[in-house]
This record gives C-alpha cells, sequence and structure tokens, in this order.
C-alpha cells in the first residue's frame, strides 16, 4: 500500500481524497496555488506545498512543479482529482517516468479514450451500441454532406477533443450544415488547439444516464449502477440522482453489461464511468467515457455503501476488485452549489463568505472546502459545494433536499442555492418527467420581497 499521496487538485475533491488517505492510515500533501493558500485541503492534509501562482496554467496545470512537489515530500502516488490534469495521457506518463503511481488510467488507456471519435470506434468493436454517424474524423466538409446524409437529420456536429459544449452544433437541415461546420471547427481550435470533427445521429428527448465502473488490473470490471445527469445548462450538469426515475430493471441489467464490456474490452483499471445517452424509447447509445472520478460520485457511494476513492487507491496498489454489480438500495441526489448568480444568467460571484451554515441531519452529506471568511478566487470553476440527501425513496430525497436547501445559507456571494430550490418543485422534475432540453425552458421566478 502507498504511504504517502499527493493530491493534484483543489477544493473539495482534494479535502474528499484526504479524508480516506487519512481513514486508510495514508499520508496526504496537498498542493495549493498561491489564490489558494487559505484552502481547508491545505489545512487538513499532512503536508502543503505551493506550486505556483493563481492562474491554473502556472500551478494546478504546470506538471513540472507537481512532480517536483512529488519528489520533495517522497510521495509515491498521486491523485489527479477531476478536471485539471485527471485525463492528461502525458501526465499520467510522467508519473509512470518517475515510478510514481498515478492513481487513474495509463495514458495509453487516457489516449484511446480521451479522444472521442477513437472511443466511439473501440466501443463498436466491443460491441456497445453507439449513436449512427461518421466513422472517425470527417476529413473535409464534403464528406461532411455525405455522412449527413447517410446519417439523416437532425444531426449533432461533435469536437473530437470536446468537453463542455465546446465545437458542438445541431444541425437540422442541409443548408445550416456549411456554417455549423465552419464555426464549431472555429471554437474547438480555439478552445482545444484541434479543430477535428465527427459526427452523429441527434437523439431526441435524450436522457444522460451514465454507469459508473471500477476494473482492476487483472482486467476484471464491476458497475456500480447509473447516475441520471440530464438537468444541465450548456452541456454542464447541475443536479444527479440515482437511481434514474426513468429506469427499468431490464434496462439498468443492458446497461450495466454494456458498461462492464466496454471496462474489460480495453482492460480499464481504476474508477470510471461510461456515458450514455438514451432516447425516449429507452434505447441508449454509448457517448463517452471519463477515465477519472466524476464530481456526482458521491450519490452512488450514498445508495451501495462504497468509497469509490478507496477503491481507486486499493486498485491502484494491485488489490483485485471483488466483481460484484451493486444495485441502488436507496435514493439519493446531489445538488451542486455554485457561486453564480441564477437570477442573472448563471453570472459568476466569487468573493468572500461572510457568513456560512451549512445543513445537517439525517441522511445530509455536504461535501466542500469553504468556511465562513474564505474568499472564493475568480480563477477557478465556480463550484463551492455539494449538497447530497439520500432516502428510502425519490420523493423522501427530493423532501430531505427541500430542507437542506432552506437550512443553507451563504451571504457575501451569490450561489446557486435558490436554483435548486425552484427546481425541487417544478412538477416535470418532481415527477422524474426531464431530459437533457429540460433548462431550455426553465425560468427562475424572482424572490419575493
Amino acid at each position: 500500500m502507498f504511504k504517502k499521496i499527493l493530491i493534484a487538485n483543489r477544493g473539495e475533491i482534494a479535502m474528499r481524497v484526504i479524508r480516506t488517505c487519512k481513514e486508510m492510515g495514508i499520508k496526504s500533501v496537498a498542493v495549493y496555488s498561491t489564490a489558494d493558500a487559505e484552502s481547508l485541503h491545505v489545512r487538513f492534509a499532512d503536508e502543503a506545498v505551493c506550486i505556483g501562482p493563481a492562474p491554473s496554467s502556472e500551478s494546478y496545470l504546470k506538471m513540472s512543479n507537481i512532480i517536483a512537489a512529488a519528489e520533495i515530500t517522497n510521495a509515491d502516488a498521486i491523485h489527479p482529482g477531476y478536471g485539471f490534469l485527471s485525463e492528461n495521457a502525458k501526465f499520467s506518463k510522467i508519473c509512470e517516468e518517475h515510478e510514481i503511481k498515478f492513481i487513474g488510467a495509463s495514458a495509453e488507456m487516457i489516449d484511446r479514450m480521451g479522444d472521442k471519435a477513437s472511443a466511439k470506434s473501440t466501443m463498436i468493436e466491443a460491441g456497445v451500441p453507439c449513436v449512427p454517424g461518421s466513422e472517425g474524423i470527417i476529413p473535409d466538409f464534403k464528406t461532411c454532406i455525405k455522412v449527413a446524409k447517410e446519417t439523416g437529420y437532425p444531426v449533432m456536429l461533435k469536437a473530437s477533443a470536446g468537453g463542455g459544449g465546446k465545437g458542438m452544433r445541431a444541425v437540422w437541415k442541409e443548408e445550416d450544415l456549411q456554417n455549423a461546420w465552419e464555426s464549431a471547427r472555429q471554437e474547438s481550435k480555439a478552445a482545444f488547439g484541434n479543430d477535428d470533427m465527427y459526427m452523429e445521429k441527434l437523439i431526441e428527448e435524450p436522457r444522460h444516464i451514465e454507469i459508473q465502473i471500477v476494473g482492476d488490473s487483472n482486467g476484471r470490471a464491476c458497475h456500480l449502477s447509473e447516475r441520471d445527469c440530464s438537468v444541465q445548462r450548456r452541456h454542464q450538469k447541475l443536479t444527479e440522482e440515482t437511481p434514474s426515475p426513468f429506469m427499468t430493471d431490464e434496462l439498468r441489467e443492458k446497461m450495466g453489461e454494456a458498461a462492464v464490456k466496454a471496462s474489460e474490452y480495453i482492460k480499464y483499471e481504476g474508477a470510471g464511468t461510461v456515458e450514455f445517452l438514451v432516447d425516449k424509447h429507452r434505447n441508449f447509445y454509448f457517448m463517452e467515457m471519463n477515465t477519472r472520478i466524476q464530481v456526482e460520485h458521491p450519490i452512488t457511494e450514498q445508495v451501495v455503501d462504497y468509497d469509490l476513492i478507496r477503491e481507486q487507491i486499493l486498485v491502484a496498489a494491485g488489490v483485485p476488485i471483488s466483481g460484484k454489480n451493486y444495485i441502488p438500495q436507496l435514493h439519493s441526489i446531489e445538488c451542486r452549489i455554485n457561486a453564480e448568480d441564477p437570477y442573472k444568467d448563471f453570472r459568476p460571484s466569487p468573493g468572500k463568505i461572510t457568513n456560512l451554515h451549512l445543513p445537517g441531519g439525517h441522511g445530509v452529506r455536504i461535501d466542500t472546502h469553504v468556511y465562513s471568511g474564505y474568499t472564493i478566487p475568480p480563477n477557478y470553476d465556480s463550484m463551492i459545494a455539494k449538497l447530497i440527501t439520500t432516502a428510502q425513496t425519490r420523493e423522501e430525497a427530493i423532501n430531505k433536499m427541500k430542507r437542506a436547501l432552506d437550512e443553507f445559507v451563504v451571504e457575501g456571494i451569490k450561489t446557486t442555492v435558490p436554483f435548486h430550490r425552484q427546481l425541487m418543485d417544478h412538477p416535470d422534475y418532481v415527477s422524474g418527467n426531464y431530459t437533457t432540453k429540460f433548462m431550455e425552458d426553465f425560468e427562475m421566478k424572482e424572490p419575493e420581497d
């Protein structure tokens, strides 16, 4: 087992990893930028190393500084969390070269699954259902027209190196294809330095449902059931739940089998997520694989009583998995609390938290790194906490979430707490009748004086 793990991340996920390290008797090393000197992960780790100034390009993305921090503290493993370098093949390879265990996917695996066109062709080989569309990268616009005709409109153009909705364009008719092709490529080039595009059939009324998997070094994998991540804004998840209100026992079995098949086909090692689009007829299609821990992993932990970070560490240390598939025994919902103003188009709201009261009680979990007096820097993602409620039924979990949100007090900045409180009363959400298009028609009700 590892003696010391460096966490190459910040915020709540760094705190999350530190907690599991302490429970496993493993020393932890926090790294931080100058903007994060007062963050809780710096205070609670056994050691902390400043790795640079506020911009992430000069700190949390600076591979040489992170490796140097690991070497001077004698860390024998690095946990990358999510975001930043968690799916960076070069960083995974550098860790290997320095004989530091990267608690995540190998460079080869990240390369294979990180490029969406490559991942799709791999999944077709594995026999996993995929959305009809191009076979790999579209070389030119002439081919683009041909593929769109063969696939049938509407289609979705996607950046091969994409993420966060950048480089994506829905096209409903041929006359709009050229504009979409050009603008998507320009956006992708600007965001990722790569303008390679591929195309898929546009799935109407889709739900975004992902399956949590864990694979070991022996090539075996298991799944821990699904999470419904359909409530999104600009392709960014806002809330997630498990089990999905759209799920049936038969569909769960099929999707679980497909996710395990995908993982074992590529001999995936570690915790990962196989993401699917599910249409209104409950046909499901592979979308992508995330080769890291997900933001929303706590709801899976709550319903199957399973520490995913602990399992990541064990698998990285060579411990085999049990091979058992898990079915949710409870219902859990996560609301991402962001420092944003939902009444002003979710405008970021960094600044000092002057007063903070966190909810508690049975079935309420909060993963956070903030406290009263903490200043949220403007340099990073705006998420400041994850509020998770767990209960016997979905109705009870929603009622518990309403109560917890009512108790959640953050002063000095704006947060998305009011959005989530209104969401929990929305008839379509309450009935479980929502898709990835849900937020297009959602309107915040102004607060009463």
